[in-house]
């Protein structure tokens, strides 16, 4: 594994407080997504790195539902003390120890199910639901991206690892992960941040295969690191240390530092480079901000006709469905980056899906099964192509 300087609490808050918004705003990422937030980018030269091309990319959403009740969830996080405590406190499974709500801790909950992963995940779970809360609530985000060279050679990449340890490996089986990670048709894991709904369901990835390349943020907590170690992985670790890391041609990690809420620092987002398109932007949950990802690309990257083509993932825009007047700002800015193809699903909200559609925004809507609960965007079990 590559070695790390892990991030404290004092770093998180440190951060939290000098950035330009504070306390819960800044921890939701809404200075991010107002016009002021883009007016204030500094006016800089475009370096536009030269990362190739590629002719397409699949994704597949596995799971983007990543828990069923809102209010379950909130409820949890202002009970244990509001959006900035800790994650590994609040005593969500797979990290409960009977102690109640803020009583939870990352050295409990391991020490209960630590000989049971990765190979007995519903045994450990079963465990979890008896000292966890709202143990049927979680589920997760992962999703499977295939990238098509230009010689036509394809290669397969897995986005986050979900939460449930139950509901993803429900989800892996109903899209045949399982069966490439065994296989070693998947290239590689890259883990978007370490929240809960995109890294705690990790073991289900090692079940299959624990020496998968896996690549993670370097703003990843000691608890976080630990984890990895506990589910029995022996492969090799990429730290992400560097703004832009290039996973193969065509396909670059876009690194950001940006504090998040229940303690967690800094997500990695991919932007691939279509042949004779532009370019795709794909993230897990986007706190940086839609228009921080997409300044930022349009100022590092340089990508075909000099335009962005698509995006997919989650957009962070109204993920608990309270919509606020200043989102309006945001959903009419998306209109100047003139996207071709939009993919949106997980934290974007169903409200935002619904106002990209109202604006005439191209969303590809989906079908609404496996537990998706709107068709109005790409849910559990969709596919798009770029």
């Amino acid at each position: 594994m590559s070695e790390q300087k892990t991030p404290t609490r004092r770093d998180f808050v440190k951060g939290a407080a000098t950035g330009a918004i504070g306390g819960t705003l800044l921890g939701m990422g809404a200075y991010s997504y107002s016009p002021l937030a883009y007016s204030r980018m500094s006016k800089v030269n475009r370096e536009q790195a030269d990362f190739g091309a590629c002719r397409s990319v699949k994704v597949t959403s596995i799971s983007e539902t990543s828990w069923f009740n809102n209010a379950h969830l909130v409820g949890d996080i202002h009970a244990a003390g509001g959006l900035l405590v800790d994650q590994y406190s609040i005593n969500w499974p797979p990290f409960g120890n009977g102690k109640g709500v803020a009583q939870g801790s990352y050295k409990d909950g391991i020490d209960s199910i630590k000989k049971m992963i990765p190979g007995d995940l519903e045994e450990a779970w079963a465990t979890q639901q008896k000292l966890s809360l709202h143990p049927d609530n979680p589920g997760g985000y992962s999703c499977l991206i295939e990238v098509e060279d230009l010689d036509g050679s394809k290669h397969k990449y897995l986005l986050d690892a979900g939460w449930s340890y139950d509901w993803m490996d429900q989800s892996f089986k109903r899209e045949a992960i399982d069966q490439m990670l065994a296989a070693g048709e998947i290239e590689a894991l890259i883990l978007s941040h370490e929240h809960f709904d995109h890294f705690w369901g990790f073991p289900v990835v090692m079940k299959y295969n624990n020496k998968i390349p896996t690549y993670a943020h370097d703003g990843f907590y000691e608890e976080g690191m630990q984890y990895i170690k506990d589910s029995g992985y022996e492969g090799d670790l990429k730290v992400i240390d560097k703004e832009l890391t290039q996973i193969r041609p065509g396909m670059m990690a876009i690194k950001f530092n940006v504090p998040i809420i229940t303690r967690v620092y800094g997500e990695v987002s991919l932007a691939f480079n279509i042949k004779d398109k532009g370019l795709v932007l794909i993230s897990g949950c986007n706190h940086q901000g839609i228009l921080q990802m997409t300044s930022t690309a349009h100022q590092k990257l340089k990508y075909d006709n000099d335009r962005f083509y698509g995006v997919y993932g989650g957009l962070h825009i109204s993920p608990f469905e309270d919509w606020d007047p200043k989102y309006d700002d945001l959903v009419i800015s998306l209109g100047k980056w003139d996207f071709e193809r939009v993919g949106c699903n997980h934290c974007t909200g169903h409200l935002t899906a619904k106002k990209f559609i109202e604006a005439g925004y191209p969303v590809v809507q989906g079908t609404a099964r496996f537990r998706t609960s709107s068709p109005d965007y790409l849910g559990n079990g969709d596919t798009i192509t770029f």
